[in-house]
């Protein structure tokens, strides 16, 4: 659950990043129509009959839309790191990890990669984790740097990372998350408990239960059972039960808040 300052946190913190991205799209030139017309051309989006009917001032609204939906994922990794200030002894975003890490840990994880790439393993995330580890403790070291969204820290000096991403990655993205996740704990030395990593998604887009996720990429090319956290899980994870509806509620009070002064602004120019 979510305590009062911390909603008030969480709430003054999505006020200021929508009243920024509504400035910076108010203050932007509207595209012309010629130049509108020759871009859908060239991705083949044209719609006549549509755009006869639409207002050139929504076209504002349209890529204000866009913009928020490409940066909405600052907002999760903020909102978490404010939730999870009240459950565990740190909470970070952009975490850097760096230390050295063996030869033959880096020969392991580029092996995996490559296996799972092709589709010769379907991955096992704690199996890997512990390869990994295992390679860890032998010598010839390698310097390695690695960035993660969020960290944790828990009173037992448990560690937890987060890749924070989209709910729908493709292959590049997914092959790309088991490395930089396996390089974490091949920096650390360590696995679970000591040491947890996942890949993080804020919402589930086929409805809440896990069970209803059916992604083909993430399916195919992650353990999603061990390895991807989705929606409700992740949220709880870090904050405790009913987080994930604490959030989903402060996000829909802030919209019907801010939404008519958003459209004032946006399609009126107020």
């Amino acid at each position: 659950m979510i305590t009062e300052q911390t909603r008030t946190r969480i709430k003054g913190f999505l006020e200021g990043f929508i009243q920024g991205l509504v400035l910076e799209h108010k203050q932007r030139p509207l595209e012309p129509p010629a130049e509108i017309a020759q871009r859908r051309a060239r991705e083949g989006k044209i719609k006549p009959f549509h755009e006869a009917l639409l207002p050139h001032e929504l076209l504002r609204i349209t890529a204000f839309e866009r913009s928020l939906s490409s940066r909405l994922g600052v907002t999760f990794e903020e909102c978490a790191r404010f939730i999870g200030r009240e459950s565990y002894e740190r909470a970070e975003r952009g975490y850097k990890v760096e230390g050295q890490v063996s030869a033959e840990a880096i020969r392991t994880i580029e092996r995996i990669v490559n296996a799972i790439s092709s589709g010769e393993l379907r991955p096992n995330y704690p199996d890997l984790v512990e390869e990994v580890v295992q390679a860890s403790l032998s010598n010839d070291w390698r310097r390695r740097k690695r960035i993660a969204d969020l960290y944790l820290l828990d009173s037992e000096g448990n560690e937890l990372f987060f890749e924070i991403k989209t709910p729908q990655p493709n292959k590049g993205q997914c092959i790309e998350a088991a490395d930089r996740l396996l390089q974490i704990h091949a920096i650390k030395k360590a696995g679970p408990p000591e040491l947890r990593t996942y890949y993080a998604m804020a919402y589930n887009p086929y409805g809440e239960p896990k069970s209803s996720y059916r992604h083909s990429f993430t399916l195919q090319y992650m353990d999603v059972d061990n390895q991807v956290l989705i929606g409700k899980e992740f949220w709880d994870l870090v904050g405790g039960a009913g987080t994930y509806e604490d959030v989903l509620a402060i996000y829909e009070e802030v919209g019907r808040e801010k939404g008519p002064d958003m459209l004032d602004q946006l399609a009126f120019n107020y």
